[in-house]
C-alpha cells in the first residue's frame, strides 16, 4: 500500500512538472511574438537603412568647411567680378549691333558668352584663365593640412574606408564647383534675357548647359591635380606652388615651346606638297592638345559658336561648296566629343594616381 500511494504522488508530480514546462514554453512563444511584431522588425530595419554612411558624413562635412571657407568666398567673388565684367562688355557690343543696320542673326543669347567688345576678355577666356585657381584654391590642402594638423590618424582612427576620405574631398569640392558654375551661367543668361529682351531658344539653353559641364570637367581636372599634389607632399605651400606651376605651364608657356616646334619642324614652303602641309598641320594640332586649356577651348567655342563646323585644316577641295550654316546640337557634341573625353580621361589619371599614393601611405600621427 505505502509503495502504491509513493508511486501515485510521483506521477502527480511529473504531470505537474509537465504542465509547468508546457507553460513556460507558452510563455516564451507570447512574448517572442510580441518582440518580433513585424511593425517593430521594420523599424528596426528603417533605423538601421537610415543610419548615414561615412562616406554621406565626410561629404556633407567638407562642403560646410567649402562654404564657410573665406578662401572659397574671394574666389568666387573674383570670378563673378570678372564674369558680371565680361557680360557688361558683350552687352554692349550686342546693342550695337542691334542698333546697327546689318544686325547680328541666331543665338543672342551665346553672344554673351563668346563676344567682346575688346577691353575684356570673354566670359570663356575669363573662365578658362581663372577656372583652374579655384580648383587649385580647393585641392592644394585636401590631405595634407590634416596630416599637419593631427586629424588625419583621428578620422582614420573611426571606422571608415580609407579611400572613403579622398572619395569624399574629391565629391564635396567637385559638388561646390558645379554649383557655383551653374548658378553663374544662368545667372548670366537670365540677366541677358532681361536686359536685351530676347529668350533662349532650347537649343541655346542646350548648348550653355554643356558648355557648364565641359566648364566643370575641366575645373575638375584641376581640382584632381591639386588633391594628387596635396597627397604627394607634405606642406600646403609646396603642393600649391607645384600646381600653380603646372597652370603657369599650360597657359604660358607650352605655347611658346610649340612655336619653336612649328619653326623647327615646318616642311619647306619651295618642296612641299600639300599632303607635307597638312600632316604638319594635324601634327602641331594634336600637340596643342596635350594642354587642356586648348581641350577647354576647342569644346567650348564650339558648342557656343555654333558656325564652327570643323577644329581642324581643310583643303579647297574640301570647302569648296560647303554652305555657311549653323551646326544642330548633336553634330557640334559629336565634333567636340573627343575633347570632352580627353579631359574626363585626365581628370581620372590624375585621380588614380592620388588614389594610389593615398592607399599606400602610413598614417601614423604626424608622421
Amino acid at each position: 500500500m505505502e509503495e502504491r500511494r509513493v508511486l501515485s504522488v510521483q506521477d502527480k508530480l511529473a504531470g505537474i512538472g509537465r504542465r509547468l514546462q508546457s507553460f513556460s514554453e507558452n510563455i516564451k512563444k507570447i512574448v517572442s511574438k510580441r518582440t518580433n511584431t513585424p511593425g517593430q522588425s521594420a523599424t528596426v530595419e528603417s533605423a538601421k537603412s537610415s543610419t548615414p554612411s561615412a562616406f554621406g558624413v565626410l561629404v556633407r562635412k567638407e562642403i560646410a568647411d567649402h562654404i564657410r571657407s573665406w578662401r572659397f568666398i574671394l574666389l568666387l567673388g573674383i570670378i563673378a567680378l570678372t564674369c558680371v565684367a565680361s557680360l557688361y562688355t558683350a552687352m554692349n557690343s550686342i546693342r550695337e549691333a542691334l542698333g546697327s543696320e546689318n544686325g547680328v542673326d541666331d543665338f543672342v543669347i551665346l553672344k554673351l558668352f563668346t563676344l567682346s567688345d575688346g577691353t575684356l576678355p570673354t566670359f570663356i577666356g575669363f573662365v578658362g584663365f581663372l577656372g583652374p585657381l579655384l580648383g587649385i584654391g580647393m585641392g592644394f590642402d585636401a590631405v595634407n593640412s590634416e596630416r599637419n594638423k593631427g586629424t588625419l590618424s583621428r578620422i582614420m582612427a573611426q571606422p571608415i574606408h580609407r579611400d572613403d576620405l579622398l572619395n569624399a574631398k574629391f565629391a564635396a569640392s567637385l559638388i561646390v564647383i558645379s554649383i557655383m558654375f551653374i548658378t553663374l551661367g544662368l545667372l548670366t543668361m537670365a540677366l541677358g534675357t532681361l536686359i536685351i529682351g530676347i529668350p533662349p531658344t532650347f537649343e541655346e539653353f542646350l548648348r550653355i548647359l554643356s558648355f557648364l559641364v565641359v566648364t566643370i570637367f575641366y575645373v575638375g581636372f584641376w581640382l584632381n591635380l591639386s588633391i594628387m599634389f596635396s597627397v604627394r607632399f607634405r606642406q600646403p605651400a609646396t603642393s600649391a606652388l607645384s600646381s600653380i606651376a603646372v597652370w603657369l605651364f599650360f597657359s604660358f608657356f607650352f605655347d611658346m615651346i610649340l612655336q619653336l616646334l612649328a619653326r623647327g619642324l615646318a616642311p619647306d614652303s619651295a618642296s612641299a606638297t600639300v599632303h607635307d602641309v597638312m600632316s604638319y598641320q594635324n601634327l602641331m594640332l594634336w600637340l596643342g592638345r596635350l594642354s587642356p586649356y586648348t581641350l577647354f577651348n576647342e569644346a567650348t567655342t564650339t558648342l557656343l559658336m555654333p558656325s564652327i563646323r570643323n577644329l581642324g585644316p581643310l583643303t579647297q577641295e574640301q570647302v569648296y561648296g560647303a554652305i555657311a550654316s549653323p551646326l544642330p546640337f548633336g553634330q557640334s557634341l559629336l565634333l567636340v566629343w573627343p575633347q570632352i573625353t580627353g579631359l574626363t580621361a585626365a581628370t581620372l589619371i590624375c585621380f588614380a594616381i592620388s588614389y594610389v599614393l593615398f592607399l599606400r601611405q602610413e598614417i601614423r600621427g604626424r608622421s
